[in-house]
């Protein structure tokens, strides 16, 4: 018998994801003949068994098409919406893993449908997980697709801000994507010339901003773009929200 592969698109949506069901149907269909099954709208659509036969022509002329043909979602499958409460799906999912007779199910999805895909390793199931998230954030990932699209997108965005922050004598402030990864701010504040670039993964300080964009001012530039990352902490909020050290509690508390 052919091998029965399963695959669902979660998370928010992303450049390239009905180019990465195309690549995976070609791959299974023609090299490897196994038989894909799309659940639609990411682990809701798999609690609830809803499928989709990604063959030929399903797959067809969709490698240009923005979105994603199976549809997508935010659900988590040990916390999903169900009559009005939320409720642990996961056996669900599972008994409908195994209905469809499936060999594996294939995750498309970010950081979040990584760790919801990992809560099905102790239930006798075979999944592998695409990343794919604009935020580049996944663990072992060099680039995520849907990262470089977004990268050029920003880029652009703070290149044609240039012209009225120069033309207005402003400071703009440029926010992007990336939940607590700076991946997107840091690329495309360097591409696009920000002036200045403020990410998570390094706290700033805003007397410091200040003194830069003031220097700047000085030296004739009167203007200024700042880059923000959605993250982006200040280091008196970065060190307020440190967890203290229970070692050191242990050894307060036995002197």
């Amino acid at each position: 018998m052919s091998k029965q592969v399963g695959v669902l698109t979660a998370g928010g949506d992303s450049p390239g994801l009905n180019a990465v069901l195309r690549g995976i149907g070609k791959a299974a269909q023609e090299h490897f003949h196994m038989e894909l099954i799309g659940f639609r709208d990411g682990f809701r659509g798999l609690m609830e068994n809803r499928t989709m036969d990604l063959d030929e022509q399903a797959l067809s002329g969709i490698l240009t098409l923005g979105g994603t043909i199976l549809g997508t979602s935010r659900d988590k499958p040990h916390r999903m919406l169900v009559g009005g409460k939320y409720m642990d799906m996961t056996d669900a999912i599972v008994e409908n893993y195994h209905r469809n007779h499936l060999d594996v199910l294939v995750c498309i999805g970010g950081g979040g449908t990584q760790k919801n895909a990992y809560r099905f390793d102790a239930k006798r199931t075979e999944h592998y997980h695409i990343a794919k998230t604009i935020d580049n954030d996944v663990v072992l990932t060099d680039v995520s697709f849907g990262f470089n699209t977004a990268l050029g997108i920003a880029t652009e965005a703070i290149d044609r801000l240039h012209s009225t922050a120069h033309s207005h004598h402003r400071i703009i402030l440029v926010e992007a994507m990336g939940h607590k990864a700076g991946w997107l701010a840091l690329g495309a504040g360097v591409a696009g010339g920000a002036d200045v670039i403020l990410i998570p993964e390094i706290p700033y300080n805003v007397e410091k901003i200040a003194k830069a964009i003031l220097s700047r001012n000085r030296g004739g530039k009167h203007f200024s773009i700042v880059a923000v990352a959605e993250g982006a902490i200040s280091m008196e909020d970065a060190k307020a929200s440190e967890k203290p050290d229970k070692s050191k509690k242990l050894k307060k508390g036995k002197t």
